[in-house]
């Protein structure tokens, strides 16, 4: 610069003669890395989870850096924080069967779309100050201490409901097939009451959690 006025930028090697009264101001045009603070934010449906972001940028318009912003470094911190605010709303962390939403992308399980969305999120808002972003990632991402007891409780309730729920379907497969095979090879003639009978034990055994106990049965289904 030369009395306030912009004169250039050069930005090649090599060995260069300027005025004197040249005010020079260098800035770097190598890649950065920025790992974000752990912020505490509601995703889309209002619990508060914890994130971080790890950003790889650069500077490529240098006019834009030195003028058009305060302090572009400061720029990135402030603006990365603000577009990981934006994205953490738009998505939820997880999804719940209880919740009623059909929303497939989520923080946890969607990287991919979730860095994608965030890098542009972060771009659009850099573009300002010259600034290339190269890399947008999720570096840290969990519940709130407040909620993570009882979100982690919730998660294994979830589980225990899905097994249970195929041992059930299981259970029903392998008794129909069991009165099946007995009908068609005529091994014991069943009518409904010792059918209702063996359904019940079958069940119980297939679904129970401890080891089944056999109880041999030397008189009749009554007695």
């Amino acid at each position: 610069m030369l009395f306030g006025k912009y004169i250039g930028t050069i930005k090649t090697n090599g060995l260069y003669w300027a005025n004197p009264l040249y005010k020079k101001r260098t800035i770097s045009l190598r890649a950065s890395n920025f790992d974000s603070e752990r912020l505490k934010v509601n995703d889309k449906l209002g619990n508060p989870i914890m994130i971080s972001t790890i950003l790889v940028w650069r500077v490529t318009d240098t006019h834009k850096a030195a003028f058009d912003v305060d302090n572009y470094e400061n720029f990135v911190r402030v603006q990365t924080d603000a577009a990981v605010r934006k994205l953490a709303s738009m998505y939820p962390y997880d999804n719940f069967a209880d919740e009623g939403t059909e929303e497939d992308i989520t923080l946890r399980s969607s990287v991919n779309e979730v860095s994608e969305a965030l890098e542009k999120e972060v771009e659009e808002r850099l573009s300002i100050a010259g600034i290339e972003v190269l890399e947008a990632r999720i570096g840290y991402l969990a519940y709130a201490q407040e909620i993570a007891n009882a979100m982690l409780k919730r998660q294994q309730a979830t589980a225990i409901v899905a097994a249970r729920h195929k041992i059930v379907e299981g259970a029903v497969s392998m008794v129909e097939m069991a009165l099946e095979e007995l009908g068609k090879k005529n091994i014991v003639d069943l009518d409904d009451e010792r059918k209702a009978a063996m359904v019940s034990n079958l069940m119980v055994i297939l679904c129970g959690d401890k080891d089944a106990s056999p109880v041999l049965n030397t008189g009749t289904l009554s007695h």
